[in-house]
């Protein structure tokens, strides 16, 4: 079982850059657990020291533009980035915690070399083989953890983009599944996709109102 402990963060880390002692950082982050439909994604990302990549930040404060920008130079100027996905099926069965866990698992092995330890964004950490910690607010304090945010985000983006081409009356390339007004009334109007997450309340009555209509 993999060391874990819980860390709350306020101010940047000294290790901002810097594998530090002891070997490489990865520092973990998802996007996607809120929405309604698409898979839940998680990013592992290990910087650099000696290319530091300047506006890394939490990919919620950044635009899309930036986002697009930074998704491009963490992937050409970091020394890893690796990616896990976890499925709508997944996410059902296993519920969204469990699933954005086993998310994250698969984004940390694809790493192409291990870190030594992993950092986490948030208050819980997967199963790993290496020593892992999560750090309260990291996406905004740790330079590791807000580009996998990036990462995760832009990833998951460009996969709604996808299922916006599949199923154009829901607008995901807009809403990116999260339960808006106009995704609500789609729902209610087009029924339930199979990009949609069953066990998630709001798509649980839309599936028993097209059932019951049937």
């Amino acid at each position: 079982m993999s060391a874990t402990r819980r860390v709350a963060r306020t101010s940047v880390q000294p290790d901002l850059w810097t594998p530090g002692a002891g070997g490489l950082i990865a520092g973990v982050d998802e996007a996607g657990r809120g929405p309604l439909a698409g898979p839940v994604v998680a990013a592992a990302v290990i910087l650099d020291e000696q290319r530091p990549i300047a506006g890394v930040a939490d990919s919620k404060v950044l635009t899309a533009a930036q986002r697009q920008r930074l998704f491009e130079r963490i992937h050409a100027d970091a020394v890893g980035v690796g990616v896990g996905v976890a499925t709508v099926e997944e996410i059902d069965r296993l519920n969204i915690l469990q699933a954005t866990l086993l998310a994250m698992q698969r984004a940390v092995a694809a790493l192409p070399c291990p870190p030594a330890r992993v950092r986490v964004d948030g208050n819980r950490v997967p199963q790993l083989p290496m020593p892992a910690e999560a750090v309260v607010r990291g996406d905004a304090t740790v330079a590791a953890i807000a580009a996998a945010s990036i990462v995760a985000k832009v990833t998951r983006d460009r996969l709604m983009d996808d299922l916006h081409e599949a199923y154009p009356h829901y607008g995901f390339d807009r809403h990116r599944g999260y339960g808006t007004a106009v995704h609500l009334a789609a729902l209610q109007r087009w029924g339930v996709t199979p990009a949609h997450r069953r066990s998630f309340a709001p798509v649980e009555r839309a599936l028993a109102a097209q059932e019951g209509a049937a």
